[in-house]
């Protein structure tokens, strides 16, 4: 078999759990609705600040190197020397772990360099590219490659701006272009070539920089279906053409004026695309949460603590006049992570009602999350989770994996590993939460695989097709 036919059928065989459950989202039918959450493991020796599920169906996460000693060790007696570090020049504890969603169970890692708030993507050969951190961290490449023994591998300083708190996002010819961060207001490339070896001025950036709190860090970055780069900071947007280096378009500001970016943290998601086929797509992102002007001042400087908000905001970013469309949540909400589900809906978990991200300025914590149902009418989108027992606050994290669970884990608001004598101590469990979909009593609801599954041979390649019932006796080839 040759190795294009093996990596047809290795993505097919890794989306195919996903894809049974993608199909339920065309069907009419109603669901019970609640979700339902489960402890996986009490103690994964870190507190997963940052995750990221790979094509071999294992999860990496990682904090910060300079957190001091982790609870898990690292392999074979290895140690992390690094003179650079802040907490332990010498630390024999790992700051990364793997996690294997089939044997629940991990395997820890080694990360040399602080990879704490830097940000990534995986290409589409299944490799986890992570950028800049914090110290020593700044400027730094990252690899992980998915394989049982695999570790992280330092690329080097490949990085020409110190990146902390940007964003990437893939680009169609496999580059990830990383925008942003502290002080950095221009965007780069990775890997570089003789034109991109530079960084490329955005006075945007800038412009969405609020002095002493900055709420344009960690910017949201979007894909357009046009090529082009959505990109939102502080409280508006621009579509930017990243081959020119030029603005092409200029979104309205959301409505209210607040930020929705670090620290006041919101969160957003490029909405499921839809009509793939016709010859004009739209492409929608939605922004939720995040917090009033000024909340992170009051809360670091005066132990104020504003009341996060509680809209989300909707536009169609491909139309010639776009405009946001407001929305309320049953749920205020800051720091929360947005996941879009199987079913084209959207997971909008962990956070504070309170405060902003940044170490121990939030309260009162959000445990429900909150359904998000796109196709429903409006006014009727919005749906209270069952609730959970751990509080998820700065640095907590939430991932979708392919059986259609989404493991939750993070939430460490202290500066160091702080189990004890403070409000919200550091957490290093793992939890999934199970939406309503997977309920025993929606299994009738489901798709399922009529058994024989065929194997059909082309001149091309060999494709596997499998064919799905539905509950209403209808079937469908994929």
């Amino acid at each position: 078999m040759t190795k294009k036919t093996s990596l047809v059928f290795n993505i097919i065989l890794w989306q195919l759990p996903l894809l049974l459950l993608l199909s339920c989202r065309d069907l009419n039918l109603a669901y019970a609705a609640g979700g339902k959450w489960d402890l996986l493991m009490s103690n994964i020796g870190i507190s997963a600040m940052h995750m990221q599920l790979l094509n071999n169906d294992r999860v990496i996460m990682y904090d910060r190197t300079d957190f001091g000693a982790s609870n898990i060790s690292l392999p074979n007696g290895k140690c992390r020397n690094n003179p650079k570090d802040l907490a332990l020049k010498v630390d024999c504890t790992a700051h990364s772990v793997e996690y294997d969603v089939s044997t629940n169970s991990i395997r820890s890692l080694m990360v040399q360099t602080d990879v704490w708030c830097s940000s990534g993507s995986a290409t589409s050969d299944g490799t986890l590219v992570q950028t800049g951190g914090f110290n020593d961290g700044r400027n730094m490449v990252r690899t992980f490659k998915p394989c049982s023994t695999c570790d992280w591998q330092e690329i080097g300083t490949d990085l020409i701006q110190g990146r902390w708190y940007s964003a990437n996002q893939i680009l169609p010819d496999g580059r990830q272009i990383i925008i942003g961060g502290r002080d950095a207001f221009n965007y780069e490339f990775y890997p570089k070539t003789a034109s991109t070896n530079k960084v490329f001025s955005l006075p945007f950036i800038q412009q969405t920089n609020v002095p002493k709190e900055e709420n344009n860090l960690y910017p949201f970055v979007f894909l357009n279906v046009d090529g082009n780069i959505f990109i939102f900071a502080n409280n508006r947007a621009i579509l930017l053409d990243y081959t020119t280096n030029t603005i092409v378009k200029t979104y309205p500001q959301i409505p209210g004026g607040d930020p929705r970016n670090y620290p006041s943290t919101g969160s957003a998601v490029l909405l499921p695309l839809k009509n793939l086929q016709a010859q004009t797509i739209q492409a929608e992102v939605l922004v939720c949460g995040g917090a009033p002007s000024g909340s992170y001042l009051k809360a670091a400087r005066a132990n104020t603590f504003v009341g996060a908000l509680n809209t989300c905001g909707r536009i169609t970013i491909t139309d010639l006049n776009p405009q946001w469309t407001m929305e309320t949540m049953p749920l205020a909400r800051t720091m929360g992570d947005m996941v879009i589900l199987p079913n084209g809906n959207v997971l909008i978990v962990n956070g504070a009602a309170a405060g902003t991200a940044g170490w121990g300025i939030a309260r009162n914590p959000v445990l429900s999350p909150i359904i998000y149902r796109p196709d429903n009418p409006y006014g009727s989108r919005l749906k209270v989770q069952n609730l959970n027992a751990i509080p998820r606050m700065y640095h907590s994290t939430s991932v979708l994996l392919r059986d259609g669970r989404v493991l939750v884990g993070g939430s460490n608001p202290n500066e160091l590993y702080n189990f004890t004598r403070v409000l919200f101590p550091t957490d290093l469990s793992l939890e999934a939460f199970s939406p309503s979909y997977l309920d025993s009593n929606s299994s009738n609801l489901r798709p399922h695989i009529i058994s024989p599954i065929l194997i059909k041979r082309s001149s091309m390649d060999n494709v596997l097709t499998f064919v799905l019932l539905f509950p209403d006796h209808s079937s469908t080839q994929i």
